[in-house]
């Protein structure tokens, strides 16, 4: 199984919205992306909790059986699709993949 996780730090405005805004659009963006391709096992986005420290605004974890399974969802058209405004709205991204 190959776990995937990232998390974004949005910018304070961008692409006509607000920090909150976008990162509400990500966390859809992303929940529409949950069964794209066979193998993923999970695919969980979430926004940091208001009043909670947080260094991140949105995270994505998700299982994979296997790398050709997250290769196919990396290469899925509905996914490159999303892409342009997740990189528009970041400040910042962190991504680690690894292997259980």
């Amino acid at each position: 199984m190959l776990k995937h996780i990232v998390m974004w730090k949005l910018k304070e405005h961008a692409e006509g919205g607000d920090r909150l805004v976008n990162a509400a659009k990500m966390k859809s963006m992303l929940d529409a992306c949950a069964n794209l391709v066979p193998g993923i096992l999970k695919f969980e986005a979430a926004l940091a909790q208001p009043g909670l420290e947080a260094t991140y605004d949105v995270i994505l974890y998700s299982e994979f059986t296997d790398k050709a399974a997250l290769d196919a969802y990396q290469e899925h058209p509905d996914h490159v699709a999303i892409k342009p405004f997740f990189g528009a709205v970041r400040d910042q991204r962190q991504c680690m993949d690894y292997e259980v």
